[in-house]
């Protein structure tokens, strides 16, 4: 049980801590709405399953043993940071209406599905959740009492608090009213979360 809780602390640190999941949120829950944002979120947590997998079935030490192969997938999650980042600032110059709640829930399939694979590639190409399920995770399995299912519950414990996490961020952000109600607020969210994601695109490349 102490495992457990010792998990679940260092995962919830892991979510809280600035970074570009908390950016992504925020820039679609204030250009797009929250029924957007939800989508980003099951993005991400679906994500998460992906990178508990890698670790449970070993992907992950074939990572960790090549150098090329894990700069490349800095290189590619930098690149795609500094995508979405470009495209949030030049989004913002852009005159669109502020999103009413009727407009919220009217998201396409397209849509959803854009905003999906938006949330998804941030967090498996995250480094720093990466270098989580390579080097924290591990940490948290006995190879002597090896069970696939404890191995998924940790992960899942990880999934939820990402869940409830950003979940609450966007009603946080609901209620921020004059966020929704001010086109000139909105884009300017959009431009400082844009330039957050340059930033840690830049940030992606410089650790080493």
């Amino acid at each position: 049980m102490s495992e457990i809780l010792t998990f679940s602390l260092i995962a919830l640190l892991l979510v809280i801590s600035p970074g570009p999941n908390g950016v992504l949120i925020l820039k679609t829950t204030s250009s797009q709405g929250s029924s957007a944002s939800m989508h980003n979120i099951f993005g991400l947590t679906v994500a998460t399953f992906f990178h508990g997998a890698f670790s449970i079935f070993g992907l992950s030490a074939l990572l960790l043993q090549s150098a090329e192969l894990f700069f490349l997938i800095k290189v590619l999650g930098a690149a795609y940071l500094f995508y979405i980042g470009i495209k949030a600032i030049l989004s913002s110059f852009r005159h669109i209406p502020s999103v009413s709640r009727e407009e919220v829930k009217d998201v396409s399939v397209r849509g959803r599905s854009s905003y999906f694979v938006e949330g998804f590639l941030t967090q498996i190409l995250n480094p720093k959740v990466s270098m989580f399920y390579l080097a924290a995770f591990p940490q948290f399995i006995s190879p002597e009492a090896f069970s696939y299912t404890e191995a998924f519950a940790l992960v899942s414990i990880h999934a939820g608090i990402i869940f409830i996490w950003f979940t609450g961020m966007i009603y946080v952000l609901r209620r921020m009213r004059y966020v929704a109600k001010s086109s000139t607020v909105g884009q300017w969210i959009q431009r400082l979360s844009g330039t957050a994601m340059v930033y840690f695109s830049s940030l992606i490349l410089s650790q080493k």
